[in-house]
């Protein structure tokens, strides 16, 4: 689950980043409505949590351009939680609206909401081969045993089992579980499949396809 955070207030955003990451997000963080745009070309971000009043380019033509582009959701945030305010953002096409200041777990909640509203309808626990992932409580077991998994490994696990069998490429979980800054030649992939193949245990369930990525054998 990929967040772009834009704030422009450095001890907000540092904040809201730490806080998303502790509750499993893979957050990036953009300053101002210029750079928020540059990174959504690049990236299709699940969420964009978006402050409304934000320098070099203003949240609102942020909001209208993604609302286009029609490849993230958008939770607007500003300082006015005024009625005209809300409805408003809403109607630039946001598809949520937070008033500052908000209860962290709130704005958890919302993201959360909207990312069930993006994601094609699917069981809410993922099964397969003796393995079942619950998204929404970050739990994961095989065969009835608990698996303690770091952030990273539930994120690998999480994709691999909703392709259902399909191949997911090296490159695919490095975009969906790690940030903006992680190295496209790191062997961080690699490295967290082979420590969650030991997590795992016997028989092997992570299948290597050479040349092409990782899979979850029957």
């Amino acid at each position: 689950m990929r967040v772009l955070l834009v704030e422009d207030e450095q001890p907000l955003a540092r904040y809201i980043e730490a806080g998303l990451r502790k509750n499993g997000f893979t957050v990036d963080v953009a300053v101002d409505g210029r750079s928020a745009l540059d990174k959504c070309e690049v990236t299709p971000y699940d969420v964009v949590v978006l402050d409304r009043d934000l320098p070099v380019v203003h949240g609102d033509a942020v909001c209208r351009r993604l609302a286009r582009q029609g490849r993230s959701r958008v939770l607007m945030l500003t300082a006015s939680d005024a009625v005209e305010d809300r409805v408003g953002g809403l109607m630039l096409g946001a598809d949520d609206y937070l008033g500052k200041p908000f209860a962290f777990s709130e704005l958890v909640a919302r993201v959360h909401a909207l990312i069930r509203r993006s994601a094609p309808a699917r069981p809410p626990v993922l099964q397969a081969a003796g393995l079942a992932l619950d998204p929404a409580r970050r739990s994961a077991e095989r065969d009835g045993r608990l698996l303690r998994l770091t952030p990273k490994e539930f994120g690998v696990l999480h994709q691999l089992l909703a392709a259902n069998g399909d191949v997911v490429s090296a490159e695919t979980l490095l975009d969906k579980i790690w940030d903006e800054h992680a190295d496209p030649f790191t062997n961080a992939v690699r490295i967290t499949v082979g420590t969650l193949r030991r997590k795992l245990g016997e028989p092997p369930l992570i299948e290597t396809v050479t040349g092409a990525g990782y899979r979850i054998g029957s």
